[in-house]
C-alpha cells in the first residue's frame, strides 16, 4: 500500500474546526484521509508549527519552501513524490495516486457549493 505525506502549513490543528471559522476544504481532506486510512494506506500529517524539523529533514518539501516560501504549502507526497503543493487535492487525485481509483470511494465526497451556483452534491449523487 501507498504513504501519503502531508506537510500542512503553519494551523492550530489539521482539522480546520480550531477556531472562529472552519474551512471546508480542511474538513473534507480531513475526511479523505480517513477514508485513505480505513483503505490501508498509511496518511502521515506533519504541520509546520509543531513539527518543523520533518520540512527540512525531506529534501523535496525543504526545497520547495526555498524557491516557493510558505505559499507552497500544503504539499502532498505520495510513496516520496510530490504531487500537490498550494492546495488539498480532491479525493479523486488521491485514489489516482494511490492507485484505488477503480475503488468507490466509501465515504461520499461533500463537493462545497462555488460562486456558479452548485448544489453542493457529490459527483452523480444529485
Amino acid at each position: 500500500m501507498s504513504v501519503v505525506e502531508v506537510y500542512d502549513p503553519a494551523m492550530c490543528c489539521s482539522t480546520g474546526v480550531c477556531g472562529p471559522s472552519v474551512d471546508p476544504a480542511l474538513t473534507q481532506f480531513a475526511a479523505d484521509m480517513d477514508w485513505l486510512g480505513g483503505a490501508g494506506v498509511t496518511v502521515q500529517r506533519f504541520g509546520l508549527a509543531s513539527e518543523p524539523g520533518k520540512f527540512t529533514e525531506n529534501t523535496a518539501v525543504s526545497t520547495l519552501l526555498t524557491e516557493q516560501g510558505e505559499k507552497a504549502l500544503p504539499a502532498v507526497l505520495v510513496d516520496g513524490t510530490l504531487q500537490c503543493s498550494g492546495r488539498y487535492p480532491t479525493r479523486v487525485e488521491l485514489a489516482v495516486w494511490t492507485g484505488m481509483a477503480t475503488e468507490r470511494p466509501s465515504v461520499p465526497i461533500v463537493e462545497q457549493s462555488g460562486a456558479d451556483g452548485g448544489c453542493g452534491c457529490g459527483p452523480g449523487e444529485c
